[in-house]
């Protein structure tokens, strides 16, 4: 009896070590855990938490997870923080040091942003509440040109970053939103070749990585002091040059923002 008792009592604890981490999917969700098993065996290696990698095949299906409070830790785009924080008590803890900036891009090197020109346009975004790729143009572009996307243009929703890019391409939008970082990893030179960044938004702070209120206030400074000290080539690999502390504060000027009238 007492053999039993101990091995429940070491199952108990072995699954209240173990935390979901969210990663939105900017990206396939296979190119994304290739790349995110990675940091997770290394967070599991230091810490002692096992640390489990999920993704959704959308990104409005991982809104929908976080909203929930499916995750106990999530990697989000700002936005998504402003709404988690709002709606699940998520809090920021750590980020990348780099500030995020939208990217507009086309095959045309050069685009007139005009009404005269954009009106009726096809623009392709990866989700509506993607923040640097999709809400900061469109707020942009409302705000300096005088031009509303979803009102003035046709507008589609293509799922990922990777897709955009393919999109635009391909003909299939005429416009584009998307990030550095994604733009950066997109591989598939034949596409890339023609494409051209024709617009940069201004600059906010990054994607922050989010804990629930049910995680254990130790195991996230654990897991702070593990990714600020993370060894380059496992940065490299997220694309991450460095890792600084933040909190919900920091993104007080996104909520202020209003991007979503």
């Amino acid at each position: 009896m007492k053999k039993i008792i101990a091995i429940l009592l070491l199952a108990t604890y072995a699954f209240s070590t173990d935390l979901i981490l969210g990663v939105v999917p900017q990206q396939s969700p296979l190119k994304l855990s290739k790349k995110w098993l990675i940091v997770t065996n290394y967070l599991k290696e230091q810490t002692g938490i096992n640390v489990v990698f999920k993704t959704e095949r959308s990104i409005p299906n991982f809104e929908k997870e976080l909203y929930n409070g499916k995750y106990d830790i999530a990697y989000m785009n700002p936005y998504h923080f402003v709404v988690a924080n709002k709606e699940a008590s998520f809090t920021a803890f750590i980020r990348a040091q780099k500030n995020i900036q939208g990217i507009v891009l086309s095959k045309e090197k050069k685009v007139d942003f005009s009404k005269e020109n954009l009106k009726g346009k096809v623009f392709l975004f990866p989700a509506p509440n993607a923040f640097a790729a999709t809400l900061l143009p469109q707020y942009e572009f409302k705000n300096k040109f005088d031009f509303d996307i979803d009102k003035e243009a046709k507008v589609l929703y293509v799922n990922s970053h990777d897709s955009v890019y393919k999109g635009i391409s391909r003909d299939i939008g005429y416009i584009a939103g998307g990030i550095n970082r994604t733009y950066n990893n997109f591989k598939n030179n034949t596409d890339k070749n023609k494409l051209n960044i024709v617009y940069k938004t201004a600059k906010y702070p990054s994607h922050p990585i989010a804990y629930h209120p049910r995680v254990k206030k130790e195991d996230i400074q654990k897991l702070q002091n593990v990714f600020l000290n993370m060894p380059k080539e496992i940065k490299s690999i997220l694309s991450i040059k460095e890792f600084i502390k933040t909190n919900t504060s920091e993104y007080d000027v996104i909520r202020n923002l209003n991007v979503k009238k």
